[in-house]
């Protein structure tokens, strides 16, 4: 980080801390504000709890995920504002464009650094502190403290390992004291994996299971030390001692996991700190009036509005890509499970049970509450209307994000006053994606067929929550009354499964990076970029739809909004009175195919701000 940026965050946590007397006796005696010391702050736990906040604090910085950019890299997404152009600033990413100066890449490390400078101050001065207590209960509170500012640490060392240069970033374990202490040499991206481990390992060591108190939710635990081991040894192919890991999350009764009863619950303001969550950001509508509604240190509404559509105060900034919104249309459904019916009218819909006024839903539940797709029959979307009758989905963008949305409490984005706010947690860690990591390591690290059968168990409960056909044979199944896709699974083949419909439908634009690191991980990245930009797709219109925004009596039609794959010559639906030449045939990926290059692209490169700033690197 250049030395004065550093100065700046030096000066700006410090003035923010710091409590200094009114008192007319203290005035001559007081300690000048620019030149602060351990002995003017730092003196007791509740210093160390004030600079803790401050380190959360900086953990919400948005730039830290960067979630569209990251997305963008992976094969999840296509950069918005309509196909087949990629006209916004993301879109470098998408065409795996970016270089050193790029601004994502830029912001993405600041925020990162700004963090480890935080917890540095915390990390010092609450070693200090300990050194000098004898009080047992002073010790335990101020270990604690410290064990959350290492884990935080080491967590923005894990993304910045996984982010940057292979991995060799300067290492900053301590306060810069004078000038060279700005300047760090890049460290071997070994001693970079070490260090953040030992991090983690501490925090494992000394976080508490669970908080007691309310106002301490969303602090972080032993459980999500648990799970960022357990998925660096994972990255790194140690199959073995990541399933160790995993397993305490998974069996470990203090900690209490277990997956939500419904998937909307992790994506919501009602299911915040709920069984499967293991890490996550809190946020609040309420903010700092000294600071801008969509700074990135407040508030995560600028997610909210980036995913949402526009008809609903979005900015329609990113959308799925076209093979996962198949991919999501196309699961099929436990036709056993009475999750999956809904009510109809026997006398207007000819799908309808005459006997139960019941019709199978259109798409799964794990569909329905990751995107809004035009014809959605059963979740509705911003308000009691279903997505097409409250958005356009105009420019070939038939489906968009539910995921960091607020559609199930507001008519519109724009609803909140003022604007560019949301409450909705991040969860970067939940049970579900414990699970699907450890089934891959029974898959990759098992010697017999045990392991496949366990993997295929463990991604049955995940599947089941969401009331979806389960995978294998219904015989020997834990649900042996579901429906079962009945495919004899090998290790392979189930692992395909996992790579290309577990994890991506599940997992879609949550956690840090978690796509296109999978992707990266598993060496398959050009392949795969080259594999979907030789599909084609195109979009049927959806016809008479009642728009609820206007409240226009005349029916409307959503244009190319209904997705196919496959040219449209050969129509999955019956086109109606519609030129077929007047359909957009369009293909994902294509640039990323062509320019994707893993020794270029696989990592972002240090920062020009670095470049320019660090001597030593």
């Amino acid at each position: 980080m250049n030395k004065i940026n550093f100065r700046l965050i030096t000066s700006l946590f410090a003035l923010a801390i710091i409590v200094t007397s009114c008192d007319t006796d203290d005035f001559l005696t007081q300690v000048n504000p620019n030149e602060l010391s351990t002995g003017s702050f730092w003196k007791n736990n509740a210093d160390l709890k004030m600079g803790q906040n401050a380190v959360y604090n900086a953990f919400k910085n948005t730039n830290i995920l960067n979630i569209v950019a990251e997305t963008n890299r992976s094969d999840l997404s296509w950069p918005g504002w309509g196909r087949p152009n990629t006209p916004n600033r993301f879109s470098i990413y998408y065409l795996h464009t970016f270089n050193e100066s790029s601004n994502e890449i830029n912001t993405k490390w600041e925020a990162l650094y700004t963090l480890v400078f935080r917890a540095n101050q915390v990390i010092e001065n609450g070693v200090r502190l300990i050194e000098s207590y004898s009080d047992e209960d002073a010790i335990e509170e101020a270990t604690i403290i410290v064990a959350q500012a290492r884990f935080l640490r080491g967590l923005a060392y894990s993304y910045l390992y996984n982010s940057y240069n292979k991995g060799s970033v300067p290492i900053i374990d301590a306060v810069p004291q004078g000038e060279s202490d700005y300047y760090n040499p890049l460290s071997p991206a070994s001693d970079v994996k070490d260090f953040y481990h030992a991090d983690l390992e501490f925090a494992y060591a000394n976080l508490p299971a669970t908080w007691e108190n309310d106002v301490d939710q969303g602090r972080v635990t032993t459980a999500a030390a648990a799970a960022e081991l357990g998925r660096s040894y994972l990255y790194h192919g140690d199959y073995e001692k990541a399933s160790e890991y995993f397993t305490d999350i998974m069996e470990n009764p203090e900690y209490g996991r277990m997956l939500a009863e419904h998937i909307g619950d992790n994506f919501n303001e009602a299911g915040e700190h709920n069984s499967e969550s293991i890490l996550e950001i809190n946020y609040a509508v309420e903010f700092k009036t000294e600071e801008a509604a969509g700074t990135t240190e407040n508030v995560s509404a600028n997610l909210a509005r980036t995913f949402a559509s526009q008809q609903n105060g979005g900015y329609r900034t990113l959308v799925p890509a076209a093979w996962l919104i198949m991919a999501y249309k196309n699961e099929k459904k436990d036709t056993s499970d009475a999750r999956n019916y809904i009510d109809c009218d026997p006398a207007t819909d000819p799908d309808c049970d005459a006997t139960t006024s019941k019709k199978l839903r259109k798409y799964s539940i794990r569909a329905s509450y990751s995107l809004a797709i035009v014809d959605e029959d059963a979740t509705p979307y911003y308000g009691p209307y279903l997505p097409g009758q409250v958005t356009i989905f105009n420019s070939n963008e038939p489906a968009y994000w539910r995921k960091y949305t607020n559609w199930e409490t507001k008519n519109s984005e724009l609803d909140f006053v003022p604007v560019n706010r949301s409450a909705i947690n991040n969860r970067l860690v939940r049970l579900a994606d414990i699970y699907l990591m450890q089934a891959e390591c029974l898959i990759k690290g098992g010697t017999d067929e045990s392991g496949v059968e366990q993997a295929m168990t463990l991604i049955n409960e995940v599947r089941r929550r969401s009331a979806l056909e389960l995978i294998g044979s219904a015989a020997g199944s834990k649900y042996p009354g579901s429906d079962h896709d009945g495919v004899i699974y090998n290790a392979q083949s189930l692992m395909e499964h996992l790579m290309h419909v577990e994890r991506p439908l599940e997992l879609s634009v949550e956690g840090h990076a978690t796509r296109f690191l999978d992707l990266r991980r598993w060496g398959v990245t050009k392949q795969r970029f080259q594999d979907l930009s030789t599909r084609v797709y195109w979009a049927d219109h959806y016809w008479d739809v009642e728009d609820r925004r206007t409240k226009d009596p005349k029916k409307q039609t959503r244009w190319q909004s209904v997705l196919h794959e496959g040219a449209p010559n050969d129509p999955v639906a019956p086109v109606r009175d519609f030129n077929l030449n007047n359909y957009t045939v369009y293909k994902d990926n294509v640039g990323a195919a062509a320019n994707y290059i893993e020794e270029v692209h696989g990592y972002f490169p240090i920062p020009n701000s670095e470049i320019t700033a660090n001597p030593n690197l």
